[in-house]
């Protein structure tokens, strides 16, 4: 019996698989995959530490699902064995779709293709195997099950997903304005007609969670020089993509190669087993590997990003509040084919532009708090909380990111 086994986890100390399904899905390869694919993808070219993976995060996060679900119960609310596992599965495999470094290439690899989507074929897929035992599972990470708070905790503004990897981000990046205070908002949580709420006397712990993760989104997601890394390897991976489909032969995995020589849409995804076969054995090293033979290859813009990436020879970029305007954007492009001598056609591969926006609080999606009187409300509607309405505002800054130099 495995169903006790023990993780040590360098956030929460000792973690305990509850059931022999969850260990069966731990232990199942597609989650295992997780273990070679980097949370933060490029990040660590910033931040050294930032090599925790998708594998930690996933854990951690069934770890504060149980923590939260156990809390509830205590409140009152009735959660049954079988709703208490699926919810654990659910946040297990919210993220099991994610490809190589992440968001990075979500939508480079693949068409247009959101993780999310991915996840939910990998645990359909699952499912078949595990004899249909992920229903409920999938049920509430679809939002289809009738008790709604479940998907709530699975994916809303103050999920679960949220509560774990702002704290292992912080905690591994040594960002330590990213501290959150999980433990406390998890025993502010309670459920008031079948809506996940916050206790009046948490919503302090709610500001400083938006303000922790605005924060965290302008010094680490969004850091100027991992938005510069991650344009390099959309850069990188379109290339390689235009020549392997142009006939030009590259060294690569077989899985890797799958993908660079069509461009799959969900659709094929849907209706066809083999992509989403393919799919489930890339990771960070198909890449890595990829890169390492790629740096002495014939093609000059192919071997340039390569050796860029080895040698951590990153896109210089300028990110600022103001638009850059028309003829500032052709004078930068005109000024770096002189000076890189390149053709205006190999441009795009060497020069980016574009804008950054990052919003702490989304009107929409909103995180309600129940008052001392039993009446539900809006946070940003909340007395003395001038922050949060502020949070809502929607931040942009505009960036142009360029090679600095190439050997031809």
């Amino acid at each position: 019996m495995k169903r006790h086994k023990i993780l040590n986890d360098p956030v929460y100390g000792f973690i305990t698989i509850p059931s022999e399904l969850i260990f069966s899905i731990i232990d199942h390869p597609y989650f295992q995959r997780l273990r070679r694919i980097k949370q933060l993808g490029l990040t660590d070219y910033v931040y050294p530490g930032a090599l925790h993976t998708r594998f930690h995060h996933a854990i951690g996060a069934m770890h504060l699902m149980s923590i939260t679900l156990d809390n509830l119960r205590h409140k009152g609310i009735e959660i049954s064995e079988e709703e208490y596992e699926a919810g654990l599965i659910a946040i297990l495999l919210h993220d099991i779709g994610h490809g190589p470094f992440s968001h990075a290439l979500e939508f480079t690899i693949l068409q247009n293709i959101p993780h999310e989507a991915l996840s939910l074929l990998v645990i359909q897929k699952l499912n078949k195997e595990l004899n249909n035992q992920l229903d409920l599972s999938i049920k509430i990470f679809k939002g289809e099950y009738e008790r709604k708070f479940f998907n709530q905790l699975v994916s809303s503004q103050l999920d679960i997903d949220r509560l774990d990897y702002l704290q292992r981000d912080c905690f591994f990046t040594g960002v330590s304005e990213g501290a959150i205070g999980a433990d406390r908002i998890i025993k502010m949580m309670d459920i008031k007609d079948d809506r996940l709420v916050i206790e009046e006397k948490g919503i302090y712990s709610i500001e400083n969670f938006l303000s922790a993760r605005r924060l965290m989104y302008w010094q680490v997601y969004l850091h100027k020089t991992t938005v510069s890394a991650e344009k390099m390897m959309i850069s990188l991976i379109s290339r390689a993509k235009d020549l392997v489909q142009d006939g030009v032969k590259l060294l690569a995995t077989e899985e890797l190669l799958y993908f660079l020589n069509s461009n799959y849409t969900l659709k094929d995804f849907e209706t066809n087993d083999n992509p989403l076969e393919n799919f489930l054995v890339l990771d960070d090293f198909d890449i890595w590997g990829a890169i390492k033979l790629w740096k002495s290859h014939g093609d000059y813009i192919l071997k340039n990003l390569s050796k860029m990436f080895l040698e951590r020879n990153l896109f210089k970029i300028n990110l600022r509040n103001d638009e850059f305007s028309f003829s500032e954007i052709e004078e930068e492009k005109m000024r770096l084919m002189k000076k890189l001598s390149i053709p205006e056609s190999d441009l795009s591969y060497f020069f980016n532009h574009g804008v950054l926006s990052n919003h702490a609080y989304i009107n929409t999606e909103q995180i309600f708090i129940l008052t001392k009187k039993g009446n539900i409300i809006d946070v940003a509607l909340a007395a003395d909380l001038p922050n949060i309405k502020a949070m809502s505002k929607i931040v942009k800054k505009h960036y142009i990111c360029h090679a600095k130099s190439l050997t031809l």
